[in-house]
């Protein structure tokens, strides 16, 4: 049996990875499962590739589970064609060639995206580079720019500058004018970072970060800081900031429960904020990415700015996949080709 919307056949089945208990990499399996049918507002995708991201490895091991409604499947951003489109769903036609970010069911043949979260494959971006592009676009847009305010002539300071947000997160702030400084744990990786537009890059095993952001700024700090290591590192990213300077924290690596001095905040009039992107509205979503179409997708079609690709395996390689991700061993995104 078929279903068929304007005029794409889509399979009854398709195979998907199977996460049938939580653990470690070796949990996951190909299967089959029935391929979504598309409501309202909503387009089914056939995936041509589809990224890895940390938080499908924390809710493989039961640290991060679904919102109500989304997937079990794993899987937060995609590229590849539209295969049907939903009621209301705009100007989405069968064969569009789109990227998406999900709330789940990206690692597998056909996936369900709502129409608000829907952008078109960049200009001179092949579906992987569009794959590895939703997930790290719209957290760093969201949390740098519009709730770190970061603006043109302010110096950014970017933890963990060698993933997936970290290469995205340099890229944009030096793209838009800002300095841009970050940590790495590696030479190596701080050679990438540079090459992306880091003015400094620090190698946080062998030297002590906050001296070397002092040192580089003079004593004065850094304007704005993205955080996803949290526990220790909130009161160092404190003592980093300049007058009236943000942390953005989007992750806890190290500990979500703090102590905290206040004066420090009062007295050079910190904010510190954060948020998370997996629970906001479909309204919320299509806004970013709105913002990103119109600011970010001109820098993606001239090349100023690219998603970088650590490495690829195909969705029978899963396990391959993550254990890339654990091994912190990448540069830039892993994804999955379909």
């Amino acid at each position: 049996m078929h279903a068929s919307t304007g005029g794409a056949d889509v399979p009854a089945q398709m195979r998907a990875v199977i996460v049938p208990g939580h653990g470690g990499p070796e949990v996951m399996a190909l299967g089959t499962l029935p391929t979504p049918v598309p409501g309202p507002e909503t387009l089914l995708v056939r995936v041509a590739a589809a990224g890895v991201n940390r938080p499908d490895v924390f809710q493989r091991q039961g640290a991060y589970p679904p919102p109500p409604g989304a997937p079990a499947t794993l899987g937060l951003e995609i590229a590849g064609t539209v295969a049907a489109v939903g009621p209301d769903a705009g100007a989405w036609r069968v064969g569009d060639p789109v990227c998406a970010l999900v709330a789940g069911g990206g690692y597998a043949e056909y996936c369900l995206a709502p129409a608000p979260q829907c952008l078109p494959v960049p200009t001179g971006c092949t579906m992987v580079e569009a794959a590895a592009i939703p997930e790290t676009f719209f957290t760093v847009w969201t949390n740098v720019f519009e709730r770190g305010r970061l603006v043109r002539g302010e110096t950014l300071l970017v933890h963990g500058g060698s993933s997936g947000i970290g290469t995205t997160a340099i890229q944009l702030g030096h793209a838009f004018g800002a300095r841009v400084m970050t940590t790495a744990g590696s030479e190596a990786k701080c050679d990438a970072c540079r090459a992306l537009g880091a003015a400094l890059a620090i190698d946080y095993r062998v030297t002590d970060w906050s001296a070397a952001v002092a040192s580089a700024t003079g004593g004065r700090g850094v304007d704005v800081i993205l955080d996803m290591v949290g526990g220790p590192y909130v009161a160092k990213n404190l003592d980093a900031l300049a007058i009236d300077g943000r942390l953005v924290q989007i992750s806890f690596l190290d500990g979500s429960r703090v102590e905290l001095d206040l004066r420090s905040i009062m007295g050079k009039r910190l904010t510190l904020t954060g948020s998370t992107l997996r629970p906001r509205t479909v309204a919320e979503k299509g806004m970013i990415a709105r913002a990103l179409e119109a600011r970010v997708w001109p820098l993606l079609a001239t090349g100023a700015v690219r998603p970088v690709i650590d490495s690829t395996f195909p969705l029978a390689d899963v396990v391959r996949a993550h254990q890339r991700m654990e091994s912190s061993a990448h540069i830039g995104k892993i994804v999955l080709t379909i």
